[in-house]
């Protein structure tokens, strides 16, 4: 198994350079973080348990033709048109049973359109959508299945026969795709199939898809579809989720197949809104005609940058930029969809997505359910991704599921640890997102969260530079108990994330060294109240004590709680100064109101007679 975290201890590197000032605020911009947004498409399962995945996608171009009735899917383009039988494994049954029983979300996708593979051997050769007893002459054909080629000619397009692979189906269909796993999981209220997406990637149709669709999808036909399918998933399970139209790309986001990756007379006939307008304001009005009941529960789109997984100083530079196309209104995209290309604006992707929702479809969450930056395998790959989790927390993202997993070996994987499992036991970062600010994020990426469970601060840094940096850390807002931890995931150790020496935490300021090209998280735990006990006296059948209770925050607290377990079968017999309660072996005792106010720093006592005469229980502490 990879060792997850290496107790070594690191000073900072003498030569590091000032770095930009890093700001949290834990009063500000306080909202839930989804835990939707540690989502994955697949992976390794040992590793997708070690992360705690929350979600899983049972999507991708297969599954635009899947057949529940047969379990037979089409490969489309990606492999020569052949219908495949799935085995159990990979079947959707399969795939949610497997997922359902892990405790993880999964996401099920259902065809739109307009067919599904029929019956097809389960070996060679199989039903495809060129075959060449009709297409003898083509460019290319399947090394292990000679009768399927690729349905090209010198380059050009062959028109397909439907009837070689597949068969009509229609939003009927969809529903009793969704009537089957509710009859063999329950409903989605029972812990059942959450979630529904319409298809993947309809705009690709006409070329993944081509020898069943070979015509530009228009905003009608998406349209149409998507409602129709939505609503038969919700007659099906009302309490299931839609999520759509999971477009591929920025041409797709913006506009059908009929207008290609611009405005055009679709987008004209349609109000002059693109696409993702349209298709929310046409989920709306759907609503509006059937009683206000929502039929679109998640917008989602896909998004990859234009980078692939080159590692050049140029590309790794870019990558990192890059990242800045999900949120940042002030970054030009770089690539063929930027200025000199088809006139794109700063993209926002995950804002614009809010703001086009806001607008045209109240509500309705967002969701990226396919997303990859490349290089998982290197540094730069692990920096990008813990980049992107901050900005999915940070931004409000409801739903991510990445494509094109990491190794549990890869640096990409840490990235997901240093969130998910930073010290090898569960330990995560915090559900609960707060403001955080760099003065140079191009540098220094900052992200904080307060964790539910114990309140503890957790504030992860990406250093996306090449030099060390040492930077000042204010923190508002938030008392904290003690030093820092300290878990970083860099270079020095790919293998581990390394947790080093504590971080000494003074006035709200905390100054700490980032190693080049590094992920750093820093956990504070949260300053609450310590409790001390002292036995004054005992005899054979009993003990008198007393317990010191002290305010370790910089402020007043104004009430407090006192918890222990007996370790055999001890009574409380009588208490003083407190509000005292035993449960079994389990005892809490509460301040007694006037005394429920401690100053910063000061500290008030109780105590109480009890039977037996053991060592002293360990206490526990929470402010009120």
């Amino acid at each position: 198994m990879t060792s997850l975290v290496a107790v070594t201890l690191t000073a900072p590197a003498v030569s590091a350079a000032p770095g930009p000032a890093l700001s949290v605020d834990v009063s500000a911009a306080r909202h839930p973080i989804s835990p939707g947004i540690y989502g994955l498409n697949g992976g390794d399962p040992a590793f997708n348990a070690e992360i705690g995945q929350t979600v899983a996608r049972w999507g991708g171009n297969a599954t635009s033709r899947y057949n529940f009735k047969n379990s037979t899917y089409n490969t489309g383009s990606d492999w020569y048109f052949e219908n495949i039988v799935a085995d159990r494994e990979h079947s959707v049954e399969g795939m949610v049973g497997s997922n359902l029983g892990r405790g993880i979300k999964p996401v099920v996708t259902v065809p739109l359109s307009g067919w599904v593979a029929k019956d097809s051997p389960s070996s060679h050769p199989f039903a495809c959508g060129f075959p060449a007893t009709r297409y003898p002459r083509q460019d290319s054909f399947d090394q292990w299945d000679p009768q399927c080629g690729n349905g090209k000619l010198d380059q050009q397009n062959l028109d397909g026969d439907p009837a070689d692979t597949s068969i009509a189906a229609d939003a009927t269909f969809d529903g009793e795709m969704v009537s089957h796993l509710v009859s063999q999981f329950g409903t989605a209220a029972q812990g059942g199939v959450p979630i529904y997406e319409l298809d993947n990637e309809p705009v690709l149709w006409s070329s993944t898809h081509r020898d069943v669709h070979p015509q530009p999808v228009s905003d009608d036909e998406l349209g149409g579809k998507g409602t129709a399918a939505a609503a038969a998933i919700k007659a099906a399970d009302p309490g299931a989720a839609v999520l759509g139209p999971s477009g591929w790309g920025y041409c797709e986001w913006v506009a059908s197949g009929v207008d290609g990756c611009g405005p055009g007379a679709d987008s004209a006939a349609h109000g002059g809104l693109n696409l993702s307008q349209w298709y929310l304001k046409n989920m709306k009005d759907y609503s509006d005609a059937h009683g206000g009941r929502r039929f679109l529960d998640y917008f989602d789109q896909h998004f990859y940058p234009q980078i692939s997984g080159d590692k050049t100083p140029e590309a790794n530079a870019l990558r990192l930029r890059s990242v800045r196309s999900l949120w940042d209104p002030t970054y030009v995209e770089e690539s063929w969809i930027g200025p000199s290309g088809v006139n794109a604006p700063p993209l926002q992707f995950i804002r614009t997505m809010k703001q086009w929702i806001a607008q045209y479809n109240p509500g309705t969450k967002t969701a990226i359910t396919e997303y990859n930056w490349g290089a998982l395998d290197d540094i730069n790959g692990a920096l990008a991704e813990a980049d992107i989790l901050g900005v999915f927390g940070r931004e409000g993202l409801d739903l991510a599921t990445m494509w094109g997993e990491p190794k549990p070996t890869d640096p990409g994987a840490y990235a997901f640890r240093m969130y998910r499992n930073y010290d090898g036991a569960g330990s995560r970062f915090g559900d609960v997102s707060v403001s955080a600010t760099a003065a140079d994020q191009g540098r220094l990426a900052v992200y904080a969260a307060q964790r539910s469970s114990d309140q503890a601060l957790t504030v992860m840094v990406v250093n996306k530079t090449g030099g060390d940096l040492t930077s000042p850390l204010s923190v508002a807002g938030f008392d904290n108990a003690g030093a820092a931890q300290r878990f970083t995931y860099s270079p020095a150790n790919l293998n581990a994330i390394v947790r080093g020496d504590g971080v000494p935490a003074s006035d709200g300021r905390i100054d700490a060294t980032y190693p080049a090209n590094s992920i750093t998280l820093l956990v504070l735990p949260a300053a609450g109240c310590s409790a001390s006990l002292q036995v004054n006296g005992g005899w054979g059948t009993g003990h008198v004590a007393t317990v010191t209770v002290t305010n370790d925050r910089r402020t007043a607290i104004t009430g407090w709680r006192v918890g222990w377990t007996w370790p055999g079968g001890q009574q409380v017999t009588n208490s003083w100064n407190t509000t005292l309660k035993q449960d079994g072996a389990n005892v809490v005792a509460a301040d007694a109101g006037w005394n429920g106010r401690i100053g910063a720093g000061g500290s008030t006592t109780f105590g109480f007679q009890a039977t037996g005469n053991a060592p002293p229980p360990t206490l526990t502490c929470t402010p009120t």
